[in-house]
């Protein structure tokens, strides 16, 4: 069922991440958690690179990570991307790739909040409201970013495809700032894993093993009982006045089919998306084997679709 040139990596990631208890899982995690450290406040090639501490509601500080073109123009578009790790792992200077096909396609500028970690006993709602406190920076911080502060964008994969998802709504609740749209890749968004992809799958990467484990830790006392639609917005059930949608996803992944249904509701709710569903393709495959030839399909796909967003959502209300 994997597509062959996704197999090896996939069977070496395998080897590697699948633990056989959520205790050597978490222990696992802990371990790669002090190797990711030691990349915080790497530069990137090509893209002006800064740090910034800005001040959550308790007065304790949140890094972000500003990626800028090297000749940045004003009113640019801003881009919120979120980092994938199932809510437990990552740090923004993992996803330098992303940023640089970004500013590439459509000079743009990146905010990437460092937001807390499940695995640091943050759960919910610390990523999410990490998450919102650098979407309100930017847009007060509009005019020294060269970004307009009347239409953002938000994306990010995985676990940060599932924040994205959840910021929108919160966004479109609160009605403090307006989202051009969205990019929630992959997006890890139902933690009742109902769906016929998400039960007893094995697949390499994120499986029905790991994605339990990673919605417990997320959620702590909330785990198996009422959760918010801020925490896992599969459960939402009003999707009307969300913004337009970029998504993909792979077709043997946890996520296939809440990714799906999620599509089907935004456009029921009238809600533009562009979709597209990869053959053969695990979780994450466009970033584990970025030069496979579907990854380059889904790259060009989720590029080619930015633009266009750009293009025409985002500067629709200029």
């Amino acid at each position: 069922m994997i597509d062959k040139q996704l197999r090896i990596k996939g069977m070496l990631y395998n080897l590697l991440i699948n633990k056989p208890s959520e205790e050597k899982y978490i222990k696992f995690m802990h371990t790669v958690k002090k190797q990711m450290e030691k990349r915080k406040g790497q530069d990137v090639e090509g893209l002006q690179f800064s740090e910034e501490w800005i001040t959550r509601k308790d007065g304790t500080k949140l890094r972000i990570c500003i990626y800028k073109p090297l000749n940045p123009k004003k009113e640019i578009p801003g881009v919120l991307w979120l980092h994938g790790g199932g809510y437990s792992q990552g740090i923004p200077e993992l996803f330098a790739n992303t940023y640089k096909r970004l500013i590439g396609a459509r000079d743009c500028v990146i905010v990437a909040p460092d937001y807390r970690l499940s695995i640091d006993e943050a759960p919910y709602p610390a990523a999410l409201d990490d998450s919102y406190t650098a979407l309100l920076w930017m847009k007060s911080h509009a005019k020294e970013l060269g970004i307009r502060d009347n239409q953002l964008i938000v994306g990010g994969e995985s676990a940060g495809g599932g924040l994205t998802a959840a910021i929108t709504l919160y966004a479109r609740d609160q009605q403090e700032v307006t989202i051009a749209f969205q990019m929630p890749l992959y997006p890890m968004m139902d933690d009742r894993m109902i769906t016929e992809s998400a039960k007893e799958n094995n697949a390499p990467i994120w499986n029905s093993r790991t994605n339990r484990w990673a919605w417990k830790l997320y959620l702590g006392e909330l785990f198996e009982k009422d959760v918010p639609v801020y925490a896992a917005p599969a459960r939402a059930t009003d999707y009307s006045n969300l913004p337009p949608t970029i998504t993909f996803v792979g077709d043997i992944e946890p996520f296939r089919d809440e990714t799906i249904q999620y599509v089907q509701n935004l456009k029921q709710a009238g809600v533009p998306v562009d979709f597209e569903l990869f053959k053969g393709c695990y979780h994450g495959f466009d970033i584990i084997n970025p030069k496979a030839k579907i990854s380059k399909q889904a790259i060009s796909f989720f590029i080619h679709s930015f633009q266009y967003a750009v293009d025409h959502y985002f500067a629709e209300q200029k």
